[in-house]
């Protein structure tokens, strides 16, 4: 034999392990799982600056939305007893958490099962645990059975009504129509019909009544008697492509120059539309303004961020009907919005709406 070919290891060395290197999946794989490094901020803190750089928010993370407008309103001290009514991510909680410098508690619900307890586990991490914070699995509708259950009124109360970018950037969660996914839209997948279920329960006049009132959809007949015309096929429409399907097949009677705009607007709505049907989102949103003042301590501050007009209206009148009876000594005169700043920043941040009120002294 060559001596070239001889082996050359040392005696009695092990034989290195062959491994193979691990398949590169393309920049367009076939799971959204393997598509993005965002699902774990943590580990890939340079990819995720550069995502916010270009005024997108990283899939699997939720920028908080007018955190500073928020903080100078609240005006919290150490000691203070505070209620995040909607937990989410926790960019909102934990920035109030540090005002109060480890003296006080803040309460946080939330009805995402998943995404709570992510958040609650981040947070405990990064120091904020049990003893300053406690995450209750709740809806905010409930907001009276957390001062029944602990004995205290608030300081201070935050509740964001957007949808957590958790939720949106899941396709399991189905809240997204660019992605392919179940069509859920279900804060909480555990518990209530699903948004496709939902669409077999209502007849045409429901279902157009229901894109109107929940999105002003200006299309809601077109998109209503196409979804009655996929049923009656026997065509499911279970997947968020299904509907994304129906709403194009509703619109193509609109010029072809005018067609793509007009679906992706509809989509927005619509997906928007069911999804505050399949949560119940105004009811609960009535409920929590009506305990509102029940569970705000004399002088207790609450600011609510909205993210359509219709969240917006019931706000407002909420607000000023209570003032009127004498609950709260002031209310916000003029809508507060995110600076332009922050909106370059974060895309997701454009519709927003800020209004606050003060519970009057008992």
């Amino acid at each position: 034999m060559d001596e070239n070919m001889k082996n050359t290891e040392t005696p009695g060395a092990e034989a290195p392990v062959h491994k193979r290197r691990v398949r590169y999946s393309g920049t367009h794989p076939k799971s959204y799982k393997e598509k993005y490094k965002e699902h774990n901020p943590e580990k890939y803190k340079d990819t995720i600056e550069k995502v916010i750089q270009k005024g997108s928010t990283p899939a699997g993370m939720h920028i908080s939305i007018m955190v500073q407008e928020i903080l100078d309103f609240l005006q919290i001290q150490p000691g203070m007893t505070g209620l995040d009514a909607t937990l989410g991510y926790g960019g909102h909680t934990k920035a109030m958490l540090q005002k109060l410098e480890g003296q006080g508690h803040i309460y946080a619900l939330d009805v995402d099962p998943i995404e709570s307890a992510k958040t609650k586990e981040r947070l405990a991490s990064q120091g904020f645990g049990e003893e300053i914070l406690t995450v209750r699995l709740q809806n905010f509708a409930d907001i009276d059975q957390v001062t029944k259950d602990t004995g205290k009124k608030f300081d201070f109360i935050l509740a964001d009504l957007g949808v957590s970018s958790m939720q949106i950037d899941n396709p399991d969660r189905g809240f997204s129509y660019k992605v392919d996914g179940p069509l859920d839209l279900r804060m909480n997948p555990l518990k209530g019909t699903s948004a496709a279920e939902r669409l077999t329960e209502v007849d045409q006049e429901e279902l157009e009544g229901m894109l109107i009132e929940n999105s002003d959809e200006p299309y809601a007949k077109q998109i209503a008697k196409t979804v009655m015309k996929w049923q009656k096929k026997g065509k499911a429409i279970t997947t968020t492509t299904d509907m994304r399907h129906v709403i194009e097949e509703a619109l193509a009677f609109l010029p072809k120059g005018e067609q793509k705009e007009a679906v992706k607007k509809s989509c927005q709505r619509t997906f928007q539309a069911l999804r505050i049907d399949v949560n119940s989102e105004f009811e609960v949103l009535y409920a929590f303004l009506e305990k509102l003042p029940q569970v705000l301590a004399p002088n207790g501050r609450v600011a609510i961020l909205t993210f359509h007009s219709g969240e917006d209206r019931l706000v407002k009148k909420s607000f000023k009907e209570l003032q009127r009876a004498g609950l709260y000594s002031d209310v916000c005169k003029d809508v507060i919005r995110p600076s332009a700043e922050e909106c370059v920043r974060n895309g997701r941040a454009k519709c927003t709406k800020m209004r606050w009120a003060i519970r009057s002294e008992e």
